[in-house]
């Protein structure tokens, strides 16, 4: 069944669809977006109770009610500054090292890091990771799991396949296919790389800071020289997808996280040496 349905969605007009779902997203008419949010929330079963705003009727839009805040102090950071947060909340669906340069996407199945990050991801080889897969209910905003700059992004176009354990055992290379966010984040300890992985149905990924407006239509490499205390926010998904977050050797060490292990964003899940 997981190779039916990884088929169907090659087979399927990714793009329009995703962007239908980001027009239908965006509708501020109440005979619009209150179906929708109505029908998500139950489905769903999402929690407003730690969100900013408590209210469907709060919200201007699916996709604002979709990417919602939190309210101030949900997430704590833990006091020790050499502890390494999660950027996420979500599902750990891989962790490990990165071992000539290749990562675990699924059992049997590794990917470039090259692939993921371009030249980016230079300086990791040797070091760690974590994919933390965003369900559909979770708090859909990413965040610096560490304080620093972001000194550099590159925005990379690509496919759209839904990323879940589905298409993980049956896309090869999926996560260095799909269109993506790479991050660079430069600390006191080491660099840094946050990766948002775009997937089908996400109307896109937005950032706070001046960046690349997704859908990219080329790659392109910006540097912001942006400042981001740690628990800052760094981007966020119009609906579910992944993020990546990739440590360096020597310097970082990253907790034994198991897959299927539930996180939430501003959990310590590593240290700095």
């Amino acid at each position: 069944m997981d190779e039916v349905f990884a088929a169907v969605q090659r087979l399927l007009p990714q793009q329009g669809l995703s962007r239908a779902a980001g027009w239908l997203g965006n509708a501020t008419a109440p005979w619009i977006k209150m179906p929708l949010m109505r029908a998500f929330a139950a489905a769903y079963q999402v929690d407003l109770s730690e969100a900013a705003r408590g209210n469907l009727t709060d919200y201007l839009s699916f996709n604002d009610f979709f990417t919602r805040e939190l309210k101030p102090g949900a997430r704590p950071l833990p006091d020790d500054e050499r502890r390494i947060c999660c950027p996420a909340d979500g599902t750990i669906s891989q962790s490990g090292r990165i071992e000539g340069g290749r990562m675990l996407q699924a059992k049997g199945w590794r990917y470039s890091l090259a692939g993921l990050a371009h030249e980016l991801g230079e300086g990791f080889d040797g070091g760690q990771f974590a994919t933390i897969y965003l369900a559909p209910r979770d708090y859909h905003r990413v965040h610096a799991p560490a304080t620093g700059r972001l000194t550099d992004a590159r925005a990379i176009p690509g496919a759209l396949f839904s990323v879940n354990a589905a298409t993980e055992n049956t896309v090869e290379g999926l996560f260095c296919r799909n269109e993506r966010l790479v991050c660079r984040l430069r600390t006191d300890f080491g660099d840094m790389l946050v990766v948002l992985v775009g997937a089908l149905i996400v109307g896109s990924i937005a950032t706070p800071w001046p960046g690349p407006q997704s859908p990219y239509s080329r790659a392109e490499t910006i540097r912001p020289s942006t400042s981001l205390e740690r628990g800052a926010e760094l981007g966020r998904f119009l609906l579910g997808s992944t993020a990546i977050l990739c440590c360096p050797p020597k310097v970082s060490e990253l907790d034994a996280l198991k897959a299927g292990q539930k996180v939430r964003m501003g959990m310590p899940i590593g240290r700095w040496i």
